[in-house]
């Protein structure tokens, strides 16, 4: 919805094309990141194809390296733009599982943003030319999700904590959730006025931002946890239309 939101003049003919695209780069980071801390999700994600024993982690690699090259290939049909995305993805992915980007909040948060520009950015590529408009958008979509990505973090504590992963809710607990209470409104605010939209819609943006900002406040159960996220979810990508 937000690549058709921001590309200039997609074709619709190319719906099944990002699809594929973005499937298929999900997957490749997906299988990586699930190889690498098996400890973890056995704690917070024990139904994944790996802790549930459903394929063993040689299997998994084997699926992960062959991807690459499709991925690789497949980008290269649409361009050098397509291309040079799958390409940052692939070498953000390395960063992140290999090197420690996903230990602190810091640079989870920042190679996650950077990650979701360039998936954006590529599925652009895919569908339509990247104008500036839509280019300016991603760049602002990127910046809210990398001063609110924490979100995600609050329902994996106690798996964050086992394993030793440095977040800003493990770290920092109270600041994370006053971040999260006061940056989504903010965020609504500011992106309901950059963009110009309309009062109504713009009062319900304001409105939703709040609640979910107040929601990690108020509500501090795994649960809740859950369900705060999901609603962030959304709201995110509200904020991603509402950019474009």
């Amino acid at each position: 919805l937000s690549t058709f939101a921001a590309a200039s003049h997609p074709d619709i003919n190319r719906i099944p094309d990002i699809i594929l695209w973005i499937w298929l780069h999900l997957l490749k980071h997906d299988i990586y990141n699930q190889m690498l801390d098996p400890e973890e999700d056995q704690k917070n994600k024990p139904y994944r194809p790996l802790p549930a024993g459903r394929i063993t982690a040689q299997n998994a690699a084997d699926v992960r390296w062959l991807l690459v090259p499709v991925c690789l290939i497949f980008s290269a049909m649409y361009g050098i733009k397509a291309l040079a995305c799958s390409a940052c993805i692939e070498a953000l992915s390395i960063w992140y599982n290999e090197f420690g980007g996903d230990k602190t909040g810091l640079s989870k948060n920042l190679l996650t943003a950077i990650a979701y520009a360039n998936f954006e950015l590529g599925a652009m590529a895919v569908i339509g030319i990247i104008d500036n408009i839509g280019a300016c958008a991603v760049a602002f979509s990127s910046v809210v999700f990398a001063t609110t990505l924490h979100a995600q973090d609050f329902k994996d504590e106690e798996g964050d904590r086992l394993t030793g992963r440095r977040t800003l809710v493990t770290l920092f607990p109270t600041f994370a959730r006053m971040s999260m209470m006061i940056g989504i409104p903010l965020w609504s605010l500011y992106l309901s006025r950059l963009w110009k939209v309309d009062l109504v819609c713009s009062l319900a943006f304001v409105a939703y931002g709040t609640i979910v900002g107040a929601r990690f406040m108020v509500y501090r159960t795994a649960s809740a946890h859950k369900l705060s996220c999901k609603l962030y979810s959304v709201s995110n990508l509200e904020s991603k239309n509402s950019t474009y």
